[in-house]
């Protein structure tokens, strides 16, 4: 009798256990999925979103330079606005000095590699804007240096 008594002790001390687990499991849980995204808390305020507003500006040319995007400002410096920053920033361009050859290069390797899609009729418009403006630049030595006070040390 006294065995049969034991068992069931062991039997509720196993249920509440077990109801005890399976309610810090789920406050565990919820307290994670609120924690990855706060916007399903009630606890936090809802803020609507903003519309992006697009500056009236954003085709402004200063010197030369389209503003937005520090492109140099020439024909076809929109087509590649279109096809190229829509990936990159256009500081990989502006960055970067090739050869007519070299931007065809680059643009067939980010067509094999990194899913650049067939630029058509405007390869060649973007590939001539691209070694108009960023071709390499031959650079030589430093200027000499003249009227120059020097000091010594101590």
């Amino acid at each position: 009798m006294e065995d049969k008594k034991f068992i069931i002790l062991i039997r509720k001390i196993f249920i509440v256990t077990l109801g005890l687990a399976l309610v810090a499991i789920g406050l565990f849980s919820a307290t994670c999925y609120f924690y990855i995204d706060p916007e399903l808390s009630l606890l936090q305020p809802k803020i609507e979103a903003q519309p992006i507003l697009v500056s009236e500006n954003s085709d402004l040319v200063k010197d030369g330079i389209h503003v937005r995007t520090g492109l140099i400002a020439n024909e076809g410096m929109m087509l590649v606005v279109q096809n190229c920053t829509s990936c990159h920033s256009s500081k990989m361009i502006t960055q970067n000095r090739a050869t007519k050859e070299g931007w065809k290069s680059i643009i067939k390797w980010m067509q094999q590699t990194q899913n650049l899609w067939d630029l058509g009729i405007n390869e060649e418009k973007i590939i001539t804007y691209l070694a108009t403006n960023y071709a390499p630049q031959k650079k030589g030595r430093r200027a000499k240096l003249s009227n120059i006070e020097w000091y010594e040390l101590e």
